[in-house]
């Protein structure tokens, strides 16, 4: 895995348990599948990028769903991805209730990540005629 910026491993140092395994995970899982996706901080959580637009962050945890990932244009990400949830025009979530439900997820989640990096590199740059790609439907 990448070395993490120190605004990073400090966030992600000032977690506690649950969900700090559970959140560094994510991050590895992310990360590691697509080199041109990264992550910051940003907002006050950590927001990952890849192929030019953010992708997703970390919206605010719960005892029942301590992990919460937000894909804030998740609508508009091709594929099937059973664990993508939502049903509005734009955002989608991913959750994971610890660690192996995470490490369950993974290959799902790393494909999500994948998937949106293609997106944005198919995507019309500024000042381009080409139309954006239609949306997906969502399963949930």
């Amino acid at each position: 895995m990448r070395k993490l910026a120190k605004d990073v491993e400090q966030w992600l140092g000032a977690l506690g348990e649950p969900p700090r395994q559970a959140m560094r995970r994510v991050v590895e899982i992310i990360l590691g599948a697509d080199e041109r996706m990264g992550v910051e901080v940003k907002y006050w959580t950590l927001v990952f990028a890849g192929g030019g637009g953010d992708c997703c962050s970390f919206v605010r945890w719960k005892k029942k769903t301590p992990v919460s990932l937000m894909f804030n244009r998740g609508a508009i990400i091709e594929g099937d991805f059973p664990h993508l949830e939502g049903e509005g025009p734009t955002a989608r979530f991913m959750r994971f209730a610890d660690l192996a439900e995470v490490n369950a997820r993974a290959k799902e989640l790393g494909k999500i990540a994948a998937a949106w990096c293609e997106l944005m590199a198919a995507a019309p740059k500024a000042g381009s005629k080409k139309k954006p790609p239609a949306r997906s439907k969502s399963k949930r």
